[in-house]
């Protein structure tokens, strides 16, 4: 089997170590030269000076690290993360020594002077004594390089100096292993060990924003969002999911000037309805992709275009993740009222106590969905003027709906309510505004199939060529044309990670067909 990226750069890393040892070669002070300051000591952005990475090649060549981190602590950053790994990111301890110095002549000055971290493959318990005489506040351990007994000699060295140990995680077993750090720390595990989640798989460095979202709730107070965050929307929604700070590297160390807003907006920000979506999205795939069931394989669904109790709670006990109810001037239009209603039977269906029956395509029978199966509501919109519009708005705000669909249009941006947004795509110049979205901080798009005239719920299917050539490589949400007969086809070509379904399960517009519906839950599994 051949190395993945993590593994080319830690075999590098070993040889340069036997070649030039611990300090790579270069002269270290030999006692430390600055006081300490607490890494994330108050919530923050971790800005970094970063030369190159494995994925992108040279990012900022000529940067100077003195510079850099003048004007990150000038933008109120409250740590400075240096690379200091050689080979594929191009960084050095001379800049971790520069930068250390830098920031202790700032506090000397009275000026905001931020922690420094250093971010390298650390392997070995005496780069933690180097990292401390170079200056470092904390250190970075990944845990998935490290086996359990290292990790925490690796986090005790740390606190030894009163350092933070800043371990990164991703995984299930590097949950494991920061469980096992934090209890071999004890008390002084809370000072001392801040939890980060890379949202870049160090492996194939690819990025999700979604594996933060996915684990946030299983990490200590103290958590990074790590990588992906290339706007203040970004940082905003990193700030939404409840973390502690965000690492920011490529796009300020590309662009300084971007610092001033990537702070503000995490700073800004806080833990809010957008987050808890998201997060109970994230929970819900990754709890999927690990049952051990037949379903496990199979996508997200999501039924849209509900208007009738039976049809929903069938698709609930099929298995569907999200409902989605149409706010919008169409035949598959919904009220208030039977949201609400309906919500109210779901809530106490999944805590079995439902006993009224309901009869309809699925015959007469008592519904009742399991707590771990009950679906997310969505409303869909494609006005936010509109009665309908501001309908779903107001029951998204009050907690009967938990997310928003933002339809063809622009999303607003609003802190009291949860919202993704779908793309109409016809051709290639529709992804500009897919990646536009983005852009602004959107951690999924629904792509559905654009149809002059029609919002959605066409039948309609996107052309495959221009998914292929224009989706990317972020996980794919998939709308439109979707029917028993070709979702199995569908799923193996481009394994999207949601699939949302509303005409191709229809005898009619917001009438759903029993049958169709147990048919395409069939060919998932």
């Amino acid at each position: 089997m051949s190395e993945d990226i993590l593994q080319k750069i830690v075999r590098k890393r070993r040889e340069d170590i036997e070649r030039l040892g611990l300090n790579f070669g270069i002269e270290i002070p030999a006692t430390r030269r600055r006081g300490h300051v607490e890494f994330l000591g108050v919530p923050g952005a971790i800005l970094e000076v970063k030369r190159a990475s494995p994925s992108k090649g040279d990012i900022a060549p000529d940067l100077n690290p003195v510079g850099l981190a003048t004007t990150y602590a000038e933008a109120h950053a409250q740590a400075i993360s240096v690379l200091t790994e050689m080979n594929y990111f191009k960084g050095s301890l001379r800049d971790l020594i520069a930068v250390a110095d830098a920031m202790e002549e700032r506090a000397k000055q009275g000026l905001h002077a931020c922690a420094v971290l250093r971010k390298d493959f650390l392997l070995f318990e005496d780069e933690i004594d180097i990292a401390y005489r170079c200056g470092a506040d904390a250190v970075l351990l990944i845990a998935r390089i490290l086996d359990d007994e290292q990790l925490v000699k690796m986090a005790k060295r740390a606190q030894s100096f009163d350092m933070q140990a800043f371990v990164e995680v991703r995984e299930t077993d590097d949950l494991r292993k920061l469980k096992l750090a934090t209890e071999a720390l004890g008390d002084a595990a809370a000072k001392t060990i801040v939890a980060g989640v890379n949202s870049r798989d160090l492996a194939t460095f690819h990025t999700d924003p979604l594996v933060p979202a996915s684990i946030r709730n299983k990490l200590p107070a103290k958590a990074v969002f790590e990588s992906g965050i290339h706007s203040g929307a970004d940082a905003a929604y990193a700030r939404s999911l409840g973390f502690t700070g965000i690492l920011v590297g490529e796009a300020v160390a590309k662009n300084p000037p971007l610092a001033k807003d990537v702070v503000s907006s995490f700073e800004g920000g806080s833990e809010n309805a957008q987050g808890k979506f998201w997060k109970e999205y994230a929970e819900r795939r990754d709890a999927k992709r690990t049952a051990e069931t037949p379903c496990s394989k199979r996508p997200m669904v999501k039924i849209c275009g509900i208007t009738r109790e039976e049809d929903g709670f069938l698709a609930a006990e099929l298995g569907a993740d999200l409902l989605g109810f149409v706010f919008s001037k169409t035949k598959r239009l919904t009220t208030e009222e039977f949201v609400r209603g309906f919500k109210d039977r779901l809530l106490r269906s999944a805590r079995n106590d439902d006993t009224t029956s309901h009869s309809g395509a699925d015959g007469d029978k008592i519904h009742t969905v399991e707590e771990s199966r009950k679906p997310l509501l969505v409303g869909v919109i494609t006005e936010t003027d509109s009665a309908e519009g501001q309908t779903a708005l107001k029951l998204a705000r009050e907690g009967v709906l938990d997310a928003v669909q933002f339809h063809g249009i622009a999303a607003e941006q609003n802190n009291e309510y949860a919202h993704y947004c779908a793309a109409r795509v016809g051709d290639a110049a529709d992804f500009d505004k897919v990646e536009a979205l983005r852009k602004n901080g959107e951690p999924r798009i629904l792509l559905d199939a654009k149809v002059e005239g029609i919002p959605g719920g066409t039948g309609k299917q996107i052309p495959e060529s221009l998914l292929r050539k224009k989706a990317g490589d972020i996980p794919l949400w998939l709308a439109g044309g979707i029917n028993p007969e070709n979702v199995s086809e569908l799923v193996n070509k481009f394994s999207p990670e949601l699939i949302d379904v509303s005409s191709g399960i229809e005898d009619a517009p917001g009438i759903k067909n029993a049958e169709k519906m147990r048919e395409l839950f069939a060919k998932l599994r």
